[in-house]
């Protein structure tokens, strides 16, 4: 059997089917529910009348959920386990989303989308966690890698798959049938995945909130905690929800090139996933330290970014594959201080900057919509001007990120195991 302490790093294809499918089933379904509102952002719209402000929360109210539950979800993930833990939440995801199919207004869609959130707050660090006791140490990054490709492809679903559903089922119909979908994620995750044997007894409470303490004093921890919320959570913003306002009203692209954009841009993001975490191992075990592959790789996000919130219409295609390729190399930060912290710590670190992550995508979401609404919208059309203004804004906050990542002095985590 294949352990976390495992030198020859193999990846048995048995305990991958038992353990890494099952939980890429509910990671899938989160990105998912993650994105699919950037389809349905028209009907939303037309049937309830929404600003862009009522829209970004709306649709935030997932990451404000999410994020609200990430710190209880470490210390759970720690005492009970990834395989417990997660395939109760999914229940929860699975009601959200059957809410969210019969909600009739703003506040029991607003409703839903929480619970949603709610849900599925555990699909990422339940796998890392299941990772770190299954799998060796000199996997994870590729492992991480491999599981956010996955959730890549349920990025590619909520595009043109979710538009063509549309046409079929509605929305919530749709809605419906993720619902079900997720009931069979968590019996997946309950039914399949082994328990890891515990070693002594479990850390009492009192302990385990102790070691939120040493993670939120470390300076290594910050350092990539500041980059992880302002390029991860403002990429999750965007491409969440703002990108296909901004094809549609900035681009001009009609709602079947929306949602086709949205396909393209999703494999970007799927090989960017699948690439980063892959290349990060391979030159680690040449010399190369995986935070330096993390400092260039988030350069050029922030170039991207940058590039992308003054873009002219006809080249904002080509910078938005490049923030999904690019972006998602901020992944590499949790096997990063997964393996600079001790292995007691490895579910707590991880939901520690996640916390952090999506209460940033929760304000950026929000607020991107907030700052738009300072210019008329015509039709539901916002200026060009409403989005440079909006994604400037947020380019800014990545770039004095960026900076301390790259000046500040304090040793990596990795180096302090």
């Amino acid at each position: 059997m294949a352990t976390r302490d495992d030198a020859a790093g193999e990846l048995p294809l048995a305990l991958l089917a038992k353990v890494f499918l099952p939980f890429a089933c509910g990671y899938y379904l989160s990105y998912l529910y993650r994105t699919v509102n950037a389809v349905i952002s028209v009907e939303l719209t037309r049937e309830l009348g929404l600003r862009a402000t009522d829209l970004g929360l709306l649709t935030s109210a997932y990451f404000f959920a999410f994020a609200l539950f990430q710190l209880p979800l470490g210390i759970l993930l720690d005492r009970y386990g990834p395989r417990r833990v997660n395939a109760g939440l999914l229940l929860i995801a699975a009601a959200g989303g059957a809410w969210f199919a019969v909600a009739g207004s703003v506040a029991g869609l607003t409703f839903g989308r929480a619970l949603i959130g709610l849900g599925v707050s555990g699909a990422l660090m339940s796998s890392m966690k299941a990772f770190t006791l299954w799998f060796p140490l000199t996997r994870l990054a590729s492992l991480n890698g491999w599981l956010m490709a996955v959730g890549g492809l349920g990025a590619l679903t909520a595009s043109a798959p979710v538009e063509a559903a549309l046409g079929i089922a509605g929305w919530r119909g749709v809605f419906a049938a993720l619902a079900v979908l997720t009931l069979t994620a968590a019996a997946l995750v309950f039914l399949i995945v082994p328990d890891r044997e515990r070693a002594g007894a479990p850390e009492p409470i009192t302990v385990l909130v102790r070691g939120l303490g040493t993670i939120y004093t470390s300076a290594a921890f910050w350092r990539l905690a500041l980059v992880c919320m302002t390029v991860q959570a403002g990429f999750m913003a965007v491409q969440g929800l703002w990108v296909a306002p901004w094809l549609r009203d900035v681009a001009g692209y009609d709602r079947r090139q929306v949602a086709d954009a949205l396909f393209l841009l999703a494999i970007a993001m799927t090989v960017g996933f699948a690439t980063w975490g892959t290349v990060s191992d391979a030159l680690a075990r040449r010399g190369v330290e995986p935070l330096s592959v993390l400092k260039v790789a988030i350069g050029l996000s922030v170039a991207s970014f940058c590039a992308l919130a003054f873009a002219r219409p006809e080249g904002g295609m080509v910078l938005w594959a490049m923030l999904n390729f690019f972006s998602t190399s901020a992944a590499l930060a949790y096997s990063i201080l997964s393996r600079g912290f001790p292995m007691a710590l490895a579910g707590r670190v991880n939901t520690a900057v996640n916390l952090l992550i999506f209460v940033a995508a929760f304000a950026a979401q929000w607020g991107i919509g907030a700052v738009m609404d300072l210019w008329p919208a015509a039709a539901g059309h916002y200026p060009q001007a409403a989005y440079r203004a909006a994604f400037g804004l947020v380019a800014a906050l990545q770039v004095a990120a960026f900076a301390f990542l790259v000046s500040a002095r304090v040793a990596p985590a990795g180096e302090r195991a």
